[in-house]
């Protein structure tokens, strides 16, 4: 759930939310958290934008309406928050061409920005990435840099459209987070480490040098991005996720405590060169504070998401 008191705001609001990309992870998360704050009235407050017209089922099974994307500008609202995760990620990065790449990402971010220069749009939250922060550096992946600079480009368009319009920005670059809904189970080292666990099997840590992470909950990302959101005044506020800062077979070590698992096995560190993707916790602690919100422990974090899996397996 989002912090009680960030829950409350928004059923007492009267602000329409329309969300981009609402079929995605995080989209599908924020969705759920609306649903527990709003109830029913979910149907009339919340719109889904995304790749294509479907039904968007919830874990309570209730389903709402995916409308294509280009259907945004058409939104009859009186006051409108955005919330805009609609993109395509780093694996779509390395599976298309560079040109189709910029070209799809760019007809997003230009459907998007019409939008919200038509609409009665008092606040935005555009969903940037840790991968922003590797857009020059040349130790990461030609996807990740990729990845990276259009994230960055993204930040830049929308950062302008709330200078220039004196509506607000909220702009979050996540690094690595937790909960309901995680999906592309391989690719994500905390979620194969809970598929270990739950399968009765050693966690295997196999990279060959030391990788960090941080992680959050997506309701206590969600908590914070709604609060900004509700801040008065235009501008732009620009965050990273936190958490505390561990290497993978910490996280692993964890992930078998809280959920009873086997042994860890930690594969050899043979390259010098550690992987850390990690934001300014500092700052993202300081936030948090600010607006009253109870940061999710790690283990809590666990938890909660192995449960999700549990319960969508198969």
């Amino acid at each position: 759930m989002l912090e009680p008191a960030i829950a409350h705001a928004i059923a007492a609001g009267d602000q329409h939310l329309a969300i981009t990309g609402a079929g995605g992870w995080i989209g599908l998360a924020t969705l759920d958290l609306l649903e527990q704050a709003l109830g029913d009235d979910v149907v009339r407050r919340v719109s889904c934008y995304g790749s294509a017209a479907r039904p968007l089922t919830l874990r309570s099974g209730r389903q709402l309406n995916q409308r294509p994307l280009s259907e945004l500008s058409a939104l009859e609202a009186r006051t409108v928050w955005l919330l805009h995760f609609a993109f395509q990620t780093k694996e779509r990065a390395e599976a298309m061409s560079e040109a189709e790449y910029r070209t799809a990402n760019d007809a997003i971010s230009a459907t998007v920005l019409d939008a919200v220069r038509t609409l009665p749009v008092e606040a935005a939250f555009i969903a940037s990435s840790g991968a922003a922060s590797k857009a020059a550096d040349p130790l990461a992946s030609p996807a990740m840099r990729l990845y990276g600079q259009m994230k960055l480009d993204d930040e830049d368009r929308f950062a302008a459209w709330a200078q220039e319009s004196g509506r607000r920005a909220v702009i979050g670059r996540i690094f690595n987070i937790t909960g309901p809904y995680i999906n592309k189970h391989q690719a994500y080292a905390i979620a194969n480490f809970i598929l270990d666990a739950l399968a009765g099997r050693p966690i295997e840590v196999r990279a060959p040098r030391e990788v960090f992470r941080a992680y959050v909950a997506i309701r206590e990302l969600m908590s914070l991005v709604f609060a900004l959101m509700a801040e008065t005044g235009g501008g732009v506020t620009r965050f990273d996720t936190g958490g505390e800062k561990l290497e993978l077979e910490a996280v692993a070590r964890m992930v078998a405590q809280a959920l009873g698992g086997g042994p860890v096995q930690r594969a050899a560190i043979t390259d010098p060169v550690a992987d850390c993707y990690v934001g300014d916790t500092a700052s993202y602690t300081q936030l948090l504070a600010r607006h009253g919100i109870e940061g999710v422990p790690l283990d809590q974090q666990i938890r909660e998401t192995a449960e999700d899996m549990q319960a969508t397996a198969g």
